[in-house]
């Protein structure tokens, strides 16, 4: 799908394109290409000039493949967007990016909600982009928000977590649902710090390349320092992860330890009855209480006041709470 914008009346507005002609007769900021077939690959090739990269020159980490001035003078960046996904965990999504020619190129192969938000905002705030490079910052701005957003989510989950292992009452089923919660966030948070360090490295490749003129450098200051200030939020919520999941493991342990403590109790109360069904239990052909007509009752009193005897014990030590 080729998603092709221009700028009219100071607003970004998509225009639609149905054949090449419509693609030869506008004059985009940008275009957007999310899941590109070989036929649009090769459309936009022809009509711009440009060459778009494969899925697995996308997917390279090395700095030297992620941001990159090719042969032809075309400006290469590979950046990493968070996407949130209501029926499955949270992933990163890794965008290409071409500058060429005064127009912003996009590759990529998921709808990202980042994208959706800045096409909204810049058809409702007219005067806020003025060229392709503006859409690359408000981009990357709009990414840093998102994921602000989602730490916002982090949060609220933490609390409900809180919540639930600090109640009086947890069972085993309660830190089961606890432990898959914290796991949950946990990731999301560590996605969360790896995009915004991807971010961070392009911004700043931007800004070493002298790209961007005075308002635009200032506004990618902005960006910086949004993103350090998200760094303070994330290590934040690792601590926090941290100690829910040490207090969750801390109270499993507690519940099987209270478990062991049923088993060590019933062995300990039924031991001495053991001992004296078993002195009983001998074949000794002398046997003083043989013949004795209350020795069966005698020994069964015997056994239950030694089972009961250790159990007030416990009971008055407060070993069985």
């Amino acid at each position: 799908m080729i998603n092709v914008f221009v700028l009219q009346n100071g607003r970004l507005n998509q225009v639609s394109v149905d054949s090449r002609e419509d693609l030869a007769n506008v004059t985009p900021v940008w275009v957007d290409l999310n899941e590109p077939t070989d036929e649009e690959r090769i459309l936009v090739k022809t009509t711009y000039g440009v060459t778009l990269p494969g899925e697995d020159e996308v997917s390279d980490i090395e700095a030297s493949a992620r941001y990159y001035e090719a042969e032809n003078g075309d400006l290469h960046l590979r950046t990493d967007f968070l996407l949130e996904e209501e029926d499955g965990p949270s992933r990163v999504v890794t965008v290409a990016f071409i500058l060429s020619g005064k127009i912003l190129f996009s590759v990529h192969n998921d709808d990202l909600p980042v994208f959706r938000l800045v096409r909204l905002r810049a058809r409702s705030r007219p005067g806020s982009i003025e060229d392709y490079m503006d859409v690359l910052l408000d981009l990357y701005a709009t990414d840093a928000e998102y994921s602000a957003d989602a730490l916002e989510g982090i949060y609220e989950a933490l609390e409900e977590v809180s919540t639930r292992v600090l109640q009086k009452e947890f069972t085993d089923q309660d830190a089961a649902a606890a432990l898959n919660a914290i796991a949950h966030e946990e990731d999301l948070n560590g996605r969360i710090r790896r995009n915004m360090m991807d971010t961070r490295r392009a911004v700043s490749f931007l800004m070493r390349g002298r790209l961007l003129n005075s308002d635009q450098f200032e506004e990618a200051r902005q960006i910086l320092r949004d993103i350090e200030s998200l760094d303070g939020h994330t290590s934040f919520l690792f601590d926090k992860v941290n100690f829910l999941m040490d207090a969750t493991v801390g109270f499993i342990n507690i519940n099987q330890n209270k478990i062991i403590k049923i088993f060590s109790v019933a062995s300990v109360a039924f031991l001495p009855p053991t001992l004296i069904a078993s002195i009983y239990g001998m074949n000794f052909k002398v046997f003083p209480e043989l013949n004795w007509s209350f020795g069966y009752p005698l020994a069964i009193g015997l056994m239950v006041a030694a089972m009961a005897a250790p159990l007030v014990y416990f009971q008055r030590r407060g070993w069985l709470r």
